[in-house]
């Protein structure tokens, strides 16, 4: 509870006063008589021990009213949440070569399940990776074709479901790396999100009156990023790799490739003896991925483990950080309604047992 005019209670020094005032004996109208020894012994009546009561009333009264008129008032603290973020394009291979194994965790399993693993703790948080709770967060996957697997949201939930229902080609036509489209792509749907949100937010300044528009619930993009994680050589698609990154350069889009491999892979193949390992041969350009980083602005890493790509997220997740700037404020509820019904209410009494029970006359 608050008081909007606190120094109002002031006129509370007046209640002492009134007080006297009303309680001190004052000269009323008399009647003689001969004598009033008998009227001296005749005991007080009940109404004339609390007459005092209607001094008490009234009293009452005036301070509630005085109450009232410093307006008490409630205040309920509202959080309106605007964030700065970062807007992030995750883009990864699904080609035939993503099933060869990897080590994560103690277990062996193919690079793209790790990289799920990894993707699911780096957007959602868990392990040694917080979260991206505050960013726009999208998915691609590509081998043949790039496809959009999840929009650009804000709801990790829906994006995280979508990573879990995604899987290498099974289709050996398909089993292509087109590098360059997937980019070209995640360039374009960052780039249009920055559009939309701008426009959004057009809307809203005009629509919101001026004193509000500082406390509009509004998502800027402080950043745009994309994350290649790959395992091959770009051999397919419309848009050349470096195209791409100079596109992604021009529209202010950073790139962070992550090369997956090591020099001794494995696939496990079965056949009707069972399963067993074969080597496969390294076909990671890392010259390409480098170029690509460098041109802008971001870095390439080598990620062997899914222990390594915790690392590279981790470092990612350090250079790339969001902002969130919370604008509290109070409203109001006036309370003086009730304080002066109470007022009014006391009065009525007042004035309602001085017309009855303690009426005087004269």
């Amino acid at each position: 509870m608050q008081l909007y005019t606190p120094w109002a209670l002031l006129l509370l020094l007046i209640l002492p006063i009134l007080a006297t005032v009303s309680l001190r004996k004052r000269r009323t109208a008399s009647v003689k008589f001969s004598s009033l020894s008998s009227m001296k012994r005749a005991p007080v009546s009940w109404r004339l021990r609390f007459r005092w009561l209607l001094v008490l009333l009234r009293l009452i009264c005036v301070g509630l009213l005085i109450v009232a008129i410093a307006r008490p008032r409630k205040g309920t603290v509202l959080s309106n949440i605007a964030t700065e973020g970062v807007a992030m394009e995750i883009v990864v291979d699904r080609s035939g070569s993503m099933g060869q194994q990897m080590q994560y965790k103690g277990k062996t399993m193919t690079r793209y399940d790790a990289v799920k693993l990894v993707l699911k703790d780096f957007v959602g948080g868990g392990g040694e990776l917080a979260g991206r709770d505050n960013d726009l967060i999208g998915l691609i996957t590509f081998a043949l074709y790039a496809d959009t697997t999840c929009p650009l949201v804000h709801g990790h939930n829906v994006l995280l479901e979508f990573l879990k229902q995604t899987d290498i080609v099974k289709i050996g036509a398909e089993n292509w790396t087109s590098i360059g489209d997937a980019v070209a792509l995640a360039a374009a749907r960052l780039k249009k999100a920055e559009e939309e949100i701008n426009a959004r937010n057009a809307r809203l300044s005009a629509i919101a009156s001026d004193d509000r528009k500082s406390q509009q619930d509004s998502f800027t993009i402080k950043s745009k990023v994309i994350i290649l994680l790959t395992d091959g050589v770009s051999n397919s698609g419309k848009y050349k790799p470096l195209e791409a990154a100079k596109l992604a350069k021009e529209w202010g889009i950073k790139i962070y490739t992550i090369g997956i491999g090591s020099d001794q892979s494995f696939t496990t193949v079965q056949s009707l003896l069972g399963a067993f390992q074969m080597p496969s041969r390294q076909q990671l350009d890392e010259g390409l991925l480098k170029a690509m980083a460098q041109q802008t602005g971001g870095f390439y890493a080598k990620g062997s483990s899914g222990e390594d790509l915790e690392d590279i997220y981790a470092k990612i997740d350090q250079l790339e950080k969001s902002e969130v700037r919370s604008l509290q404020y109070t409203e109001y509820a006036e309370k003086f309604t009730s304080w002066a019904l109470g007022a009014l209410a006391v009065l009525a009494i007042e004035i309602l047992a001085r017309c009855t029970i303690f009426r005087k006359i004269p």
